[in-house]
């Protein structure tokens, strides 16, 4: 069916390695014929048409903040679930719309990542997982449309002792929908500005086995989605596909197997790079209103995305108090990009040079294992929990750079026509290898919750890693690129936290925790100046005090976090020699996160969340200028959002949502920045019958021009746009 599948994909050729996937699985077999344990219990089962209830979800076990099952009241941490109910309420549409419920993070979609923001850190220092697997490169997570996600939940800060090397800032984990006991189906269309186009659909049904419980029962799902639109920029348009099936076996003796199989498809004609901001570039930022909708990319350019994970997770349930877990896990990519990404007005605004056309191709494979349990007992006495696990994990990626330093064209801002790529001179269709990059990785975690006294907990987790990173050149040998070159790391990070319960439904927390980061940003594509001169990783380390409490005779709930966070050993700029870089870098980060849920009657729901960030280098040199002291760019200082629903007849609802995010600097000197925003969004929902409901949206309502991502040109987000979905569940 794989096999199948793939060849009517439009793919290079190149096929998953399906054949020792499915040897693996089938090993398999034998574990599960081999329990004889009462049946596993049966999953939560979340109602597809259910709806949120305005409270925050602090009773419900969330993995992203620890493996031993732990609640957000349990954790000693700033954890955050956004479940399935939430995302629909408030029409997220992709990923990047649903980190709005997380307390502090910004995001941009430029073509190729989905870089976030997190506790006053970016890009690779906020691990971005999917499933609890990191492919560990930024280019990896790119904005995805939110319907085959089940939810995403989140932990703030040093958060590497839960799933490796990554993560100073936090830690993001997108779950996908999977197989469940039980019988429905789903389907939504949507439309709107811009040939917005979308279909999506998902059914869950059981296919074999007794009906009653009494033997082996098989349960398959699949959830499909694809969207055709166009853009605000000219000549943007984009086409995506998301599939995600699963089969979910519960063979008895309990023992369950899932087999989960995803594929994403990205095309992007002519995506949008940014735009040119008026000179001088220094102060506030601004743009030229009449070049709000260009787009100076060529003409046929092109960002392509196709990606496959393959995961086989066997369960089994061998006593009350033990259980076990195996994920196999593959992960595999292949990223195109064919553009002219950089654009630039002359000193008098009258022109635009058009810079930097680059083909470039990622090939990028992850393959894995994690053996993993959990066991309750008793130490000294005590309740005692531990969690327990080994991970082995080999990452290879491929990268086929072709760029020119040369101006493309210069054109006037307004009136202007762009080539095809390749008749750029100097361009060529032939990709070029690189380096391999591979790291091996071997992780050995355990975490631990005991009972000190009655209502105080003691939580702890510790991870050892032994990295390898090999680099193989592809290119010219010289001596700042040799043949191969090798680097072992070895971090252990682990997290010390008290959690109190100071009153029913209230609670206290305190924690320190650390993190190790690649100080370049990422091992998939270090380079080989990189690799030599960097013989650490960073180590970032944090402090944490918080509560989560209900109030108001349990209608509302809320949590509050204050921290601070200091990374070391950033790669820095040698002050001696510009062309060497030092780990003497530091970085700082502290702030306040606060986040509520109300419902003060049955037509009010109310949600919200606070976060403030002071975020600064202490000791970091750039162009032979110190900038201690200076707001790492691409940092927001303040982001809050509010998000309000309204019943106005049992039928039909109207909601609201503002979002504000500070002001971002674009340079790490500070001398660029683009002003803090305000957005609003509306939308009118009306129930047709018990499980179906049209909703109207308008989004950025008041129009307001604003960059989602500041450098030397500003992405911008979308104007104000309108679309209409149908939701039915049955």
């Amino acid at each position: 069916m794989f096999r199948s599948l793939l060849a009517g994909a439009a793919a290079p050729a190149r096929v998953f390695p399906l054949s020792p996937l499915c040897t693996a699985l089938l090993a398999l077999v034998p574990l599960a014929a081999a329990a004889q344990t009462p049946t596993l219990q049966p999953v939560d089962v979340v109602d597809a048409a259910a709806q949120p209830n305005g409270r925050l979800q602090l009773d419900v076990p969330v993995a992203t903040g620890s493996r031993l099952g732990l609640t957000a009241r349990e954790t000693p941490a700033s954890v955050t679930l956004v479940d399935r109910a939430t995302i629909d309420a408030r029409g997220a549409q992709d990923t990047q719309e649903i980190l709005r419920a997380v307390p502090g993070v910004s995001a941009h979609n430029a073509p190729g990542s989905m870089a976030a923001s997190y506790r006053g850190f970016t890009a690779n220092s906020v691990a971005q997982l999917y499933n609890g697997i990191n492919p560990q490169y930024g280019s990896a997570t790119r904005a995805v449309d939110s319907w085959i996600y089940e939810r995403v939940e989140a932990i703030g800060g040093a958060s590497s002792f839960l799933y490796g090397s990554g993560g100073v800032g936090g830690s993001i984990n997108y779950l996908t929908k999977t197989a469940e006991r039980g019988h429905f189906a789903e389907g939504q269309v949507r439309g709107g500005s811009y040939g917005l186009k979308e279909v999506s659909v998902g059914l869950n049904r059981q296919i074999a086995g007794s009906s009653d419980g009494a033997g082996p029962a098989h349960f398959a799902r699949i959830d499909l989605n694809h969207r055709d639109a166009g853009s605000w920029t000219t000549g943007t348009k984009t086409q995506a596909t998301q599939l995600a099936t699963s089969l979910l076996s519960d063979l008895g003796g309990g023992f369950t197997h899932t087999l989960a199989y995803e594929y994403q498809k990205d095309h992007v004609d002519r995506p949008y790079w940014g735009t040119p901001v008026l000179n001088p570039a220094v102060g506030a930022l601004h743009i030229n209103p009449a070049t709000r909708f260009a787009n100076y990319n060529s003409a046929d350019g092109v960002y392509e995305h196709r990606v496959q994970w393959l995961r086989s997770v066997a369960q089994w349930r061998v006593s009350d108090a033990l259980q076990l877990r195996n994920t196999f896990y593959a992960y595999d990519a292949l990223r195109d990009y064919r553009n002219v990404e950089i654009y630039t007005f002359n000193a008098a605004n009258t022109a635009v040079a058009r810079s930097a056309p680059f083909l470039q191709r990622h090939d990028q494979t992850l393959l894995g294992n994690r053996i993993e349990g959990t066991w309750q007992g008793q130490l000294a006495g005590k309740k005692s929990d531990w969690a327990f696990g080994l991970d082995v994990s080999v990452n290879k990626q491929t990268r086929f750079p072709q760029s020119l330093s040369t101006t493309v064209s210069t054109v006037n801002p307004t009136q202007f026509t762009t080539e095809n790529f390749f008749d750029i001179p100097g361009t060529s269709p032939v990709y070029s290898a690189d380096k391999d990059n591979k790291a091996t990785t071997t992780a050995l975690y355990l975490e631990n919750r005991t009972a000190v006294v009655p209502g105080l907990n003691l939580v702890t987790a510790l991870r050892h890693e032994r990295i390898g990173l090999d680099l193989v050149n592809r290119r010219a040998v010289t001596a700042a690129a040799p043949a191969s070159f090798s680097r072992d790391y070895h971090p252990t990070t682990g997290r010390l936290g008290l959690v109190w319960d100071i009153a029913p439904g209230a609670s206290l927390y305190a924690q320190a925790s650390n993190a190790a980061d690649p100080p370049s940003g990422s091992l998939a594509s270090a380079s080989f100046a990189d690799v030599r001169n960097n013989s650490e990783l960073t180590t970032g380390r944090q402090v944490e005090v918080g509560s989560k409490f209900d109030f108001w005779d349990g209608k509302g709930s809320a949590t509050v976090a204050v921290y601070e966070i200091r990374r070391q050993n950033i790669a820095s700029q040698d002050p001696a020699n510009p062309n060497l870089t030092l780990l003497v870098g530091e970085q700082s980060s502290r702030g306040i996160e606060l986040s509520a849920g109300l419902r003060p009657s049955a037509q009010w729901q109310l949600q919200g969340n606070l976060a403030l960030t002071r975020a600064r280098y202490e000791n970091f040199v750039q162009g032979g200028v110190s900038m201690a002291g200076k707001v790492p760019a691409l940092v927001p200082q303040a982001v809050a959002n509010l998000w309000v629903s309204y019943a106005l007849t049992p039928t039909l609802t109207a909601s609201a949502g503002l979002r504000h995010v500070g002001k971002v600097y674009g340079n790490a000197a500070n001398t660029k920045y683009w002003p803090s925003y305000t957005l609003l969004d509306l939308g009118l929902g009306w129930k047709l019958g018990s499980a179906t409901t049209l909703t109207a949206r308008i989004r950025n309502a008041t129009d307001r021009t604003y960059a989602a991502e500041v450098r030397d040109q500003v992405y911008l987000g979308a104007p104000r746009t309108a679309d209409l979905t149908l939701h039915t569940a049955f």
